[in-house]
């Protein structure tokens, strides 16, 4: 990760903590073309934890960590996220793994960044 990568991680994680409560305890950001691709571990709170040992929790807490996510980011756009990279957000695709708390989020932007902030 390049010091870019690193800020955006660092601007994905506050905007999670603010709107979520937490956010991700690590994160790892990839540029790649118009995407910011986050690596995102020790997403889940203790009472999602404890709800992601019942089975039919599980289902509810994907869709708490995937669909809603997305609505957050649509009701909330992430204006520091495109400050910083000098381009709009125009998509947004979501997943997490509950049994291992792993998650990706890939952020589609209107412009290259990886162009824009280069691998250094």
């Amino acid at each position: 990760m390049n010091k870019y990568e690193a800020e955006f991680s660092n601007l994905v994680r506050a905007f999670r903590k603010r709107h979520m409560g937490k956010g991700p305890g690590h994160i790892r950001t990839t540029f790649c073309k118009q995407w910011a691709i986050c690596e995102m571990e020790g997403n889940l709170s203790p009472v999602e934890k404890f709800i992601a040992e019942h089975d039919e929790g599980k289902p509810m807490l994907r869709a708490a960590r995937t669909e809603m996510v997305k609505q957050l980011y649509r009701k909330h756009p992430p204006v520091e996220m495109e400050a910083f990279l000098g381009a709009k957000l125009v998509d947004l695709f979501v997943d997490i793994d509950i049994e291992k708390d792993f998650g990706m989020s890939v952020f589609v932007f209107d412009a290259n960044i990886e162009e824009k902030f280069g691998r250094g």
